[in-house]
């Protein structure tokens, strides 16, 4: 790396919200584009106020530049992608780090991570993803979410209803809780957002990721119903506006909400609508806990920890 020169980090349009909390840090971005916008090759895509250092770079001028970082995000990127826009002399006088948002969706515990070669660095975004996976003993480092939120973005809770953020919830099933959200929805208030929840009842249809923050902070409570997967931005921003938080006491969600204190998490169903009735009934109660959750997410999630993280592990790959 040329320490004169801004560096330079290719990655691709995967996760949009993630891709823009990602760009708050102080490198140069360059996103591939195509004619046809396939999967990841959106550039600036979406309603994201990109930065000028977010810049777009079609695929075929992408072998006529040299990158500092190449950054995977997908399995698609690491075993096809690379070997199409980059030279070989690109891919070894750069450094490798390989995004994993997710935990292993085969096996819980024996999945193998595709990333098998000892020069790439594998991020993961929770611990509990990096607990999981068999890193096939790869570097590994935890880098957790950072959000930035509209600073109008508050909690009033007046709104007597959860609010559920999920894309496509009915086609992902079981896995993101959509039986889940069906049972609790017969006895409790619940509301959703999130690509196509509109075909879902209580489904508002899709909000703005930008708006989110400030939508949401009118209901009582944030519930995640989730089963099994990456802890959820939209759960990182409803604690940084202040929200309690309810939900299943699995993968991370156990290490980011404490019981009774900013918001509830358990296995049992029937004792998460009972903590939802409390809420309802007691607006003051759901205050206090989401001034607890807003203290322990400005610490958590924020955005300045977040990037300092990435811009130390970029510096640290090209050294």
């Amino acid at each position: 790396m040329h320490t004169n020169k801004p560096m330079k980090v290719f990655t691709w349009h995967i996760h949009g919200t993630y891709l823009y909390y990602l760009t708050q840090t102080p490198v140069e971005f360059y996103l591939p584009v195509t004619g046809d916008n396939s999967p990841g090759y959106g550039g600036r895509a979406g309603t994201f106020p990109w930065g000028r250092h977010v810049h777009e770079i079609h695929v075929d001028d992408v072998k006529r530049q040299d990158f500092d970082v190449i950054l995977f995000q997908s399995d698609e990127n690491y075993t096809r992608d690379q070997f199409e826009l980059f030279t070989e002399s690109q891919r070894n006088n750069s450094a490798l780090i390989y995004l994993e948002h997710d935990p292993p969706q085969k096996h819980p515990t024996n999945t193998k991570h595709i990333v098998a070669d000892k020069r790439v660095l594998i991020v993961h975004v929770t611990h509990f993803n990096n607990l999981m996976w068999d890193n096939n003993g790869c570097r590994t480092k935890v880098i957790e979410h950072g959000v930035k939120i509209d600073p109008e973005a508050i909690y009033t809770g007046e709104k007597e209803k959860g609010i559920v953020v999920i894309n496509n919830i009915s086609k992902r099933g079981r896995r993101l809780g959509f039986d889940i959200y069906q049972k609790i929805q017969q006895e409790i208030p619940l509301e959703l957002v999130g690509l196509n929840s509109q075909d879902v009842d209580g489904g508002l249809g899709e909000i703005p990721p930008h708006k989110i923050s400030t939508f949401i902070g009118q209901y009582r409570f944030f519930f995640n119903p989730i089963r099994y997967t990456s802890l959820g931005l939209a759960l990182c921003e409803a604690m940084t506006v202040g929200m309690p938080i309810i939900g299943l006491a699995t993968t991370e969600m156990v290490t980011a909400v404490q019981n009774n204190y900013n918001g509830y998490v358990d296995t049992d169903v029937n004792r998460i609508i009972l903590q939802m009735h409390k809420l309802l009934e007691d607006h003051k109660l759901a205050k206090e806990w989401g001034r607890n959750a807003a203290i322990q997410a400005h610490t958590k999630w924020n955005i300045t920890r977040f990037t300092n993280e990435w811009l130390e592990t970029f510096k640290e790959v090209t050294n």
